[in-house]
């Protein structure tokens, strides 16, 4: 993909759009008028000269008949001679309005049967519908269309199933914290004797659970922003490697409580032009999912190195290793969807999902590979 292009994230090329290829319907158009065409001037052509082979062979054969007389023979073969003037074009002319008659007969035929098969496509009838020898080739392409919509109507209703069974997993979860801080915030409400260290603990507890609150709410806002938001690069130079230090610093906070530990090797002043703060949100993303699944005191590394004209970033962190059928959906939307329930960390898998869509608006690509405990994932821009 070109860098700087706009893309719907949400769109799933050749999946949840067809769209008609307008060339190749105008090729199928323009060859079919050509083989009428072809086959009209064939034809008449053939009747004016079967016409002129008629009369030849007709003046020729009475012309041997010697024991006619003059009169006979001139009435019989020569009267399209003395009116010629009159025959010849009406002759021409019958047998072009006949062919014209016969060839626009048989456009309309080509004509029901296109509408046929589109009300077919139209009513999402599955039977093929076949059509005359003349218009194969379009046969072939309905056939493809129809394969499309098809792809495109299953893969809809597993994105809806997706996003419905999304919205039920995130009401559960934001029911479960919102119970506990009204719980706890209600004990305080009550009891008017109770110790400072309780206190101190039913607060430390209601704040934790409005912090997951907050974290559902942006996962839902995510998921709108990942549903309706035209992405559309706003490149300028920056300093990669101030950008990838200070993500590291803001982090701070979450990898000192899982006392993590996070190793940047790269060279100083890597400059690259991008778009900021959408290149910002696929670092977060990767530091966030590489602290969120790593053992705690662990450690997670990030290298940037040069490859040739393109930089090459990895982030690195050691905990569980994915399964190689889960690895291979990790980049998917709303992936983790059960798993989300299961760790506090879990969201509405979309973090890695847009963070794919962002590095291939960059024109790069992302990849992740897992064995052994160690996750790794590798994003060529």
């Amino acid at each position: 993909m070109i860098p700087g292009e706009s893309r719907n994230i949400s769109e799933r090329c050749g999946e949840w759009g067809i769209r008609l290829n307008k060339t190749e319907l105008r090729e199928l158009s323009q060859r079919l008028r050509r083989q009428l065409t072809q086959k009209f001037i064939f034809f008449y052509l053939l009747y004016l000269a079967a016409g002129a082979a008629i009369f030849i062979l007709a003046y020729l054969y009475y012309q041997s008949r010697i024991w006619y007389g003059y009169e006979t023979f001139y009435q019989l073969v020569h009267l399209a001679e003395r009116f010629w003037a009159f025959l010849l074009p009406v002759y021409a002319g019958g047998g072009a309005l006949a062919l014209g008659c016969y060839y626009l007969k048989k456009s309309c035929g080509y004509l029901d049967e296109l509408v046929t098969a589109s009300e077919n496509l139209f009513l999402e009838k599955e039977q093929e519908t076949p059509l005359s020898e003349e218009l194969r080739p379009l046969e072939v392409y309905l056939d493809s269309v129809r394969l499309q919509i098809q792809n495109s109507q299953r893969a809809a209703r597993e994105a809806e199933q997706k996003k419905n069974d999304l919205v039920v997993y995130l009401a559960h979860d934001l029911k479960t914290p919102l119970t506990s801080v009204i719980g706890y915030l209600t004990l305080l409400n009550d009891e008017e004797e109770i110790s400072p260290r309780l206190r101190k603990k039913y607060l430390s507890v209601s704040l934790d659970k409005a912090e997951r609150l907050e974290d559902l709410i942006n996962e839902f806002f995510e998921i709108t922003r990942f549903s309706l938001t035209h992405l559309t690069l706003e490149l300028r130079k920056i300093n990669l490697s101030r950008m990838l230090e200070q993500t590291v610093f803001e982090f701070g906070p979450m990898l000192a409580e899982k006392k993590l530990e996070c190793r940047l090797d790269m060279p100083p002043d890597v400059f690259y032009e991008c778009d900021p703060d959408k290149l910002q949100r696929v670092f977060d993303n990767l530091l966030r999912n590489a602290v969120s699944y790593s053992q705690p005191g662990g450690e997670i590394n990030l290298c940037l190195r040069r490859q040739e004209e393109r930089l090459r970033l990895t982030v690195q962190n050691f905990g569980v290793t994915i399964p190689e059928d889960k690895l291979e959906r990790i980049f998917d939307q709303f992936f983790r969807l059960d798993s989300a329930r299961a760790t506090r960390s879990g969201g509405a898998g979309l973090g890695l999902a847009i963070a794919k869509e962002i590095v291939e608006l960059h024109g790069g690509t992302i990849s992740a590979e897992s064995s052994d405990g160690q996750v790794t994932f590798t994003v060529v821009l």
